[in-house]
């Protein structure tokens, strides 16, 4: 699994917003059709014809997941957890927040997945494109992120 796919798994939950569950719980699945019963052939003219069965109730299509506001989880799992970590400018933070590797190689795996082009040698640049390159990115599949974390 790619990290970024960890964050995001992290934040939306196992399959996401625009996966088959919201932080984790399965959407249901609409109900398949029941398939209406075809009557027995009538065996004596006696009897009257079968009338048209009523329609069978379809099953509306389901809602699209909302968005998730990505600002209030990682504010409710850093109150959770009772740590004061600088997420919203740090990547390491961020990181440590969802309980992911910060290591520098994962950082530099996560800043070829996210198409950074400058040296992956750890620096404050490339620590600073990360964390605005996630939550664009984030916002992308799904979440709701403020302009003043992408920018």
């Amino acid at each position: 699994m790619s990290i970024f796919s960890k964050i995001k798994s992290a934040i939306f939950g196992e399959k996401g917003p625009l996966g088959s569950g919201h932080f984790g719980t399965p959407k249901a699945d609409a109900a398949p059709t029941p398939t209406p019963q075809t009557p027995a052939p009538q065996t004596t003219a006696a009897q009257p014809a079968p009338t048209t069965a009523a329609p069978t109730p379809q099953a509306a299509p389901a809602a699209p997941a909302p968005a998730v506001d990505v600002e209030a989880v990682l504010s409710g799992i850093a109150a959770k957890k009772g740590v004061d970590l600088n997420w919203r400018t740090s990547i390491v933070d961020l990181m440590k927040l969802l309980d992911l590797d910060s290591s520098l190689d994962n950082r530099k795996e996560l800043a070829t997945e996210l198409g950074y082009t400058g040296a992956k040698d750890g620096s404050a640049e490339m620590n600073m494109w990360l964390i605005k390159a996630v939550m664009r990115e984030l916002e992308k599949n799904g979440g709701t992120v403020p302009a003043n974390l992408k920018d």
